[in-house]
């Protein structure tokens, strides 16, 4: 990491990112172990855990690694080079995947068995169990296999990333050999394919699988284990050695020298399939010479190299987890119809005119919400352009049809797509095409700057004139995700965020120079100015309130509630510094990693920091500001972070509405006031989670248990008229 002048790292004002993040994915694996988490959830954030895990070290660990190929010696805020954080990492890593590995072992095996779902290893299945496999293997598994050996004439294969296989070491008969010499032994290497399911489900006696108890599984890998004597017919099979490896995806080029940004970006997913190994994965109990033979082949030591006490790879108990057993999951939840949507017949910039609509998200409906704005713009004959940008989107995106249509009706349709949105490039370069082929004005973005804001702008002609709507949000128009992860999205026609909004678009496709907005704060151009002149102001009413005698826990002190992501930007957590030395009380949601420190004498006293983990992921950006009573609170796509207020164009609104504004303090309060959910950061860098109150039973529901009773609620007069 590089540093602006003046920027240097100051040793004690900030926690490691990297280790904080590591503090973050504990959190998570924290669901896996508690018992208060349902059975196939324990089960679904073990994956999410391990998932998490392979996207660190393809981004972050291999961030580091190319660092120190490049001999970058400069330290990180907390003083650390990257060759000290990768130790650091690695002794994290490994206390947590002990903790994983006895979890699944010892704790959710038994209790999915108690359950009738049997996760078993070969040497488990019954005779007719072990016949099915043997058929199962020659019928679905023998055809796609492809062994790869490496002799002189077979050069070491590629391995793919996060792939997993199993390497074999073999022996030709020494009965071949007319010396009587001993053979020479022989690397094989077998792909376990993807494109079958990792757990095989088991038939029930008599042949038939069914969604009826007992589920009984097997690993894919076992069934190829047990059988690769087909394989390597006439060879001995001396050793087998499962392994999993994962490569750097922290590819960069050079953007300003970059004349095809569509081509840059798809010349960087080619160099990420061959890039560096930065991790291989072994199980418990792997052969010392063909350990030593992949790292050797893969340009790794022992500190890149994990062995795994139970699974190699979490992700594949994903389909575990979709069993039909709802007794074993959360409650399901269905997303609520906002009140003010509710009438389907209503037609949506009418009900935007008669004020401003603020949505929640999984807790309200993003189809009945979001979906219904795009889908009524593009069917709208008075609607005559939409502008939209797209970060993330799913696969089966209901907004790329409907943009479709808008266009092919003869709307002017302009859709800025963001190429560089990690792993979801290829995704992203197969919806600009389509978009394109359809008469879309599509943009990809800006050349150093990735457009993460997730905003749409709709214009209409009414009345003899032009009126602009908006939607700005804190999270993707992805309808997947929307059903998983916690977010805002505001809509309005208010002409001063409107306005503002059009000149982003502007900024956007036209290379705007413009300098400043009204009411939007926009990064990289008045963002982080922005947030730092808000903190200054209250330091500065903190100063009066003070020399008017107020007291600590007077409700008038001035104050700050932050929620986000992650927290690292040091301009701003020194300027949060700055407001805590004057007094201000600064009240910090943080669900990732948070690079500042709280709760220090002299520098952060009055700073606190929680994170809120549970069933949705908690995604959406609140900003709130006292302002000696008048509070002003603000909802967009930024973190406060270096790279989303200097690096990303990022879209911040204020919320104008009293209503609205009360709807975003209650959400703050319910978080603020977990006692399920919520884990304090100290300044030791150690999160420690909240416990309930047994004098309290409402202490015993988290965040979004409330905040889908709370959500219901609301619905209900609109559900009566």
């Amino acid at each position: 990491m590089s540093f602006a002048p003046g920027e240097e790292p100051s040793a004690g004002e900030f926690f490691n990112r990297e280790l904080s993040w590591l503090e973050f994915n504990r959190r998570v694996l924290h669901e896996a172990l508690d018992e208060r988490t349902p059975l196939l959830e324990r089960v679904g954030f073990l994956s999410i855990f391990n998932s998490n895990l392979d996207e660190f070290f393809q981004k972050r660990v291999g961030g580091l690694k190319r660092q120190i190929a490049a001999g970058v010696t400069t330290r990180t805020p907390d003083g650390m080079l990257p060759r000290e954080q990768l130790i650091a990492i690695r002794q994290c890593v490994l206390d947590m995947i002990h903790q994983q590995a006895d979890c699944y072992l010892h704790t959710l095996r038994p209790a999915l068995a108690k359950q009738g779902i049997y996760l078993l290893e070969f040497d488990q299945l019954t005779e007719e169990e072990s016949r099915f496999c043997q058929q199962y293997f020659r019928s679905n598994l023998f055809p796609v296999l492809t062994p790869l050996t490496v002799d002189p004439g077979h050069p070491f294969p590629f391995i793919s990333n996060l792939s997993t296989s199993l390497g074999v070491t073999l022996c030709s008969s020494a009965s071949e050999d007319p010396g009587g010499v001993e053979p020479l032994p022989q690397f094989a290497r077998v792909k376990v394919p993807r494109v079958l399911p990792r757990w095989v489900r088991l038939p029930h006696p008599g042949g038939a699988v069914t969604n009826g108890g007992p589920h009984r599984f097997v690993l894919l890998d076992q069934i190829i284990r047990q059988h690769l004597s087909d394989l390597f017919e006439g060879m001995t099979i001396t050793e087998v050695e499962p392994f999993r490896v994962t490569r750097n995806a922290d590819v960069e080029q050079d953007e300003e020298d970059a004349e095809d940004l569509l081509e840059l970006i798809e010349q960087q997913l080619r160099e990420r399939r061959f890039g560096q190994t930065v991790r291989l994965e072994v199980d418990a109990q792997p052969s010392p010479a063909m350990t030593q033979f992949l790292m050797e082949e893969l340009e790794l030591d022992e500190s890149d190299t994990y062995l795994m006490p139970a699974l190699l790879d979490y992700t594949d108990l994903r389909p575990i987890t979709d069993l039909p057993l709802p007794a074993l999951k959360y409650e399901p939840w269905t997303p609520v119809v906002p009140p003010r949507l509710a009438d389907e017949e209503a037609d949506i910039f009418s009900i935007i005119r008669s004020g401003d609509v603020l949505v929640h998200h999984p807790y309200e409906s993003f189809s009945a919400s979001v979906e219904k704005f795009i889908r009524a713009a593009a069917r709208d004959p008075k609607v005559i352009a939409i502008k939209q940008t797209l970060y993330r989107t799913s696969a089966d995106s209901p907004f790329i049809p409907e943009l479709i249509r808008a266009a092919e009706s003869g709307k002017q349709v302009v859709c800025l797509v963001e190429l560089k949105a990690r792993f979801d490039e290829e995704r992203n370069i197969h919806v600009a095409q389509a978009l394109e082929k359809a008469g879309i004005h599509v943009v990809y973005g800006l050349i150093g700057l990735k457009t993460h804001t997730k905003t749409s702008l709709v214009v209409r002609h009414e009345a003899d004139t032009m009126r602009v709507y908006a939607h700005i949000g804190t999270g993707n128009y992805n309808s997947k995700t929307a059903n998983l992860y916690t977010d805002l999205g505001l809509f309005t026609c208010n002409q001063e965020i409107t306005s503002d909004l059009v000149e982003m678009f502007h900024f956007l496709t036209g290379r705007s120079q413009i300098k400043d907005f009204r009411k939007l704060l926009i990064a990289p151009i008045n963002m982080k100015r922005r947030f730092v002149e808000l903190i200054d102001r209250e330091i500065a009413q903190t100063q009066a309130w003070k020399a008017r005698g107020g007291e600590a826990d007077d409700p008038a002190r001035p104050r700050i509630i932050a929620k986000m992501n992650s927290l690292e930007d040091r301009g701003v957590c020194r300027k949060l510094y700055d407001a805590s030395r004057a007094g201000v009380r600064i009240q910090l949601i943080v669900r990732g990693f948070c690079c500042l420190i709280p709760g220090v004498r002299g520098m952060s006293e009055n700073i606190t920091v929680q994170s809120v983990i549970g069933r949705f992921l908690e995604h959406s950006r609140i900003y709130y500001f006292h302002n000696s009573g008048n509070g002003e609170y603000y909802i967009g796509s930024a973190d406060w972070m270096y790279r989303n207020l200097n690096d990303r164009v990022e879209c911040i609104t204020p919320i104008l509405e009293p209503a609205l504004q009360q709807r975003l303090r209650q959400i703050l309060e319910v978080m603020l006031e977990d006692r399920r959910q919520a884990w304090d950061l100290g300044s030791n860098g150690v999160y420690v989670q909240r416990k309930p109150d047994p004098a309290r039973p409402e202490t015993l529901q988290g965040t979004h248990q409330r905040l889908m009773e709370i959500a219901r609620k609301d619905a209900q007069p609109a559900a009566k008229q």
